[in-house]
């Protein structure tokens, strides 16, 4: 999985599981110790795990903690699916993008 800084958003695309799940905690992480309010992108993630969506889970609450918060952008319908079914889509903010007409 490639992980992108860009200001207070950090884009995760490839695969994003068990495997990758170390470089995208410590990534999550690095962004809270520098903004209140960091984007975490997966439109370019194309296949997620549970454990995957528990880093991210987590990492909202820790940013909470601190008075800040994790959002999550593009999230394709694998992504809300998973979110749904391990019920973490309750403890995660997610960016609701525009019905196009």
């Amino acid at each position: 999985m490639e992980i992108v800084r860009d200001g207070p958003t950090l884009a995760l695309d490839g695969e994003f599981d068990v495997r990758s799940t170390g470089d995208a905690r410590r990534a999550l992480y690095e962004q809270l110790d520098v903004y209140d309010v960091v984007v975490v992108d997966l439109s370019g993630v194309v296949a997620v795990d549970v454990t995957a969506l528990k880093v991210l889970a987590v990492a909202s609450r820790e940013a909470s903690r601190r008075g800040g918060r994790l959002r999550l952008r593009g999230c394709g319908p694998h992504v809300m699916r998973m979110l749904h079914m391990t019920r973490l889509i309750r403890l995660v903010e997610v960016e609701r993008t525009p019905v196009s007409a």
